[in-house]
């Protein structure tokens, strides 16, 4: 079946379940995800500056830390000034793509997003701007695009309508966070979207359907990592997602989406300590360092526990660093923009 996956690049609903369940696949399946990536991208793990602008939201997203109905949590926005002072410090240490992430929060308007993303864009021409900010309209992704955005990530955490409808309010649809994820393609964005592994009520079923969801969507970038509980949720007293299966679905998603530029996430680092070297040995290239002021990167709880918030951004360069070589992998400092499609 591994085989058959690497070469074809799908499989059967009930392959792919063999692959998720049977534990004695992981060994082959690692080795010939990471013989893939090899192939497609060498050695080379791509580095992308994390810059966490806002953890208002005006969502009320069941599972998240920072969603609107958590009254227990600090607030914050970054100023345009600390937002480019953390893409002075990155460009220092080598990044050549920032993403801004953040919550659905109306303070920051289409005017000024845009006008962030064109001074980022007149001071680090060589660089990329990748934004994560939510479902916006088609118009709202335009300005974005042609003030210089060029990727986009937006998760769409399950394709199953009934799965989706237990993690989400009413007001919020599976069906449009679909729309904007095909509006970001044709608008002309490299696109970016993945799911929780291990989340609420999710079933084998869920995570075959995320998957023929992709196949669908054919995005440039796939981000997984495991459900992790936030405090002041509902879901506040589950447990984490697995990491095995989490592990797994990057080495499948390695060999269904060759040319996908797929991160080892801080989730991982944060369920184990070697999480994200794990993630590079399963077929993951891309790794992404927090570059938010210190300050502000424990109010950027979408998750318990998460690591990496007391280190300054030249520490957790030469963290991440250390932990790719150790992985048999090593850092460049280009865009890392994703191979042409197969």
């Amino acid at each position: 079946m591994i085989n058959k996956l690497k070469t074809t690049h799908n499989l059967l609903d009930k392959e792919l379940k063999v692959l998720l369940v049977d534990n004695s696949v992981n060994e082959e399946l690692f080795k010939q995800a990471d013989s893939v990536r090899r192939e497609v991208y060498g050695d080379a793990v791509y580095l992308r500056g994390l810059i966490e602008i806002t953890n208002y939201c005006k969502n009320g997203c069941y599972y998240c830390g920072i969603n609107c109905t958590n009254r227990k949590i600090e607030r914050y926005r970054l100023t345009k000034k600390e937002i480019l002072n953390c893409c002075k410090q990155g460009y220092g240490l080598g990044y050549r793509t920032f993403v801004l992430q953040g919550g659905e929060d109306v303070f920051f308007t289409d005017e000024k997003i845009c006008d962030i993303i064109c001074t980022i864009k007149q001071e680090y021409p060589d660089c990329a701007v990748t934004l994560s900010l939510g479902e916006k309209s088609r118009g709202s992704y335009q300005a974005f695009f042609n003030a210089g955005a060029e990727r986009y990530f937006l998760r769409h955490e399950t394709a199953t309508e009934s799965h989706y409808k237990k993690l989400h309010p009413d007001n919020l649809s599976l069906e449009n966070r679909k729309k904007c994820l095909f509006d970001l393609k044709e608008t002309g964005y490299q696109v970016g979207s993945g799911f929780m592994v291990g989340s609420p009520y999710q079933t084998v079923e869920n995570l075959i359907e995320d998957l023929r969801f992709l196949q669908k969507l054919k995005p440039d970038m796939i981000g997984i990592g495991p459900f992790i509980p936030a405090k002041n949720t509902r879901f506040e007293k589950l447990k984490n997602g697995s990491l095995t299966v989490t592990l797994k679905l990057i080495a499948i998603l390695r060999l269904m989406f060759p040319y996908a530029l797929i991160p080892a996430t801080t989730a991982l680092g944060t369920v184990s300590p070697e999480g994200r070297e794990l993630g590079l040995k399963a077929g993951a290239n891309v790794v992404m360092p927090n570059l938010s002021p210190v300050g502000y990167r424990k109010l950027y709880s979408l998750y318990d526990n998460k690591i990496c918030t007391g280190e300054e951004a030249a520490e957790c360069r030469g963290c991440l660093e250390r932990r790719v070589q150790n992985a048999g992998y090593r850092i460049v400092t280009d865009r890392g923009d994703v191979k042409k499609s197969i």
